[in-house]
């Protein structure tokens, strides 16, 4: 064996290549992660169809009916679980990637490897969840077309790659930014998880930014990234909401940038946190 004695490497080098001479490091992660979510459950992959079903209806019950809030003319279990799909992978993967120095703190002491494969690990292994949601939403949307519904699909749902892209690097950045700050400040910790939780009513799920008619609220909803991402798709899929491709340039700069911060500090922290954790 070999040992390979490099000097200190710069804060802004990030080592991709390494990462990617891993990938099957990275296979490995993703199939024991989607192993685990199945381990001792009687229902399996039911849980993932039966927990977007309870949660459309509640929203129906309490945000359509007593609250009175419309959904741009889109039926309500359309509406409430496309919103619904994306937000949960989001915030599942947000949730995952925020506690990675903590959950692999056991594994991180004792071997090397591109500790970056860890966090990316779940973005690709809640694709599976998130898949089985989707695919609900879309036996969904063809039941309400063959029925004569008026859902219409445009082209501009064809973003729907770069959408998911651009929520997986919000997740990512902010994530690992996070689960940096949490080595030092454990008070994060407790905090986060709530904060995910209002974000979620400060984001366009369960109601159209359309019915946000004060200009000021408005455009501090839209400083939010997930704004323009999750009102894109519903615009695609239905043909009706709020499309800007100002907010969407928005959400776009600002993944890259959480992205890459999230990344170099990750890479900063990822040395002394086994001394601080």
């Amino acid at each position: 064996m070999t040992t390979i004695i490099k000097p200190k490497e710069s804060f802004w080098h990030l080592n991709l290549a390494e990462v990617w001479s891993k990938k099957y490091l990275l296979w490995l992660f993703i199939k024991r992660d989607i192993t685990v979510q199945f381990k001792q459950t009687i229902f399996g992959m039911g849980w993932y169809f039966i927990s977007p079903l309870f949660s459309t209806l509640i929203y129906i019950i309490i945000f359509s009916r007593v609250a009175g809030i419309p959904t741009d003319g889109v039926p309500e279990p359309l509406f409430y679980l496309s919103g619904l799909c994306l937000w949960n992978y989001f915030s599942k993967c947000l949730t995952d990637v925020s506690t990675t120095f903590e959950t692999n703190a056991a594994i991180f002491g004792k071997v090397y490897y591109p500790r970056l494969i860890a966090p990316l690990s779940k973005l690709f292994s809640n694709l599976f969840r998130f898949s089985i949601q989707l695919s609900l939403f879309v036996i969904v949307y063809i039941i309400y077309a063959i029925v004569g519904v008026n859902v219409r699909p445009n082209p501009h749902l064809l973003l729907f790659p770069i959408l998911l892209l651009l929520m997986q690097g919000v997740a990512l950045g902010l994530g690992l930014i996070v689960t940096s700050l949490t080595t030092k400040y454990k008070d994060l910790k407790n905090f986060f998880p709530i904060f995910v939780n209002l974000w979620m009513y400060a984001t366009p799920v369960i109601y159209p930014l359309s019915t946000i008619t004060n200009p000021t609220l408005r455009h501090v909803m839209e400083l939010n990234p997930m704004t323009a991402l999750l009102e894109t798709f519903k615009y695609g899929a239905f043909s009706t909401g709020t499309l800007s491709w100002t907010t969407l340039a928005y959400s776009t700069l600002a993944a890259i940038i959480l992205t890459l911060l999230g990344m170099l500090l990750f890479k900063h922290k990822e040395k002394t946190f086994i001394d601080t954790i």
